[in-house]
């Protein structure tokens, strides 16, 4: 068992210890995909003690776009870097002048 599915299975056995169906901890987890997120959600479990499955859902909801935003930075700067090699270097491809 790899660490991605043993996190994974330590999600869904807190949400069911929390007397919820493992089909919902499932849903979760498998909606979280990461062991960042997944970890994430599981330290807000046992921290927040949340008290129903709908405060459950709205802090994977804002998991889910917490590590969307993220993804957006980074690709964000991957490209902003691309564009000021560009302008430093000039456009590939272009001759040069002697």
């Amino acid at each position: 068992m790899d660490e991605r599915e043993r996190v994974y299975w330590e999600l869904v056995d807190t949400i069911v210890r929390m007397g919820y169906p493992e089909e919902f901890g499932r849903a979760v987890a498998t909606n979280l995909r990461t062991e960042n997120t997944m970890n994430r959600m599981i330290r807000y479990l046992h921290r927040g003690r949340p008290g129903s499955a709908e405060e459950i859902a709205d802090e994977m909801l804002a998991i889910m776009e917490d590590r969307e935003r993220w993804i957006q930075k980074k690709t964000a700067e991957h490209y902003n870097e691309k564009y000021n090699e560009m302008l430093f270097n000039g456009p590939i491809g272009e001759d040069e002048e002697e």
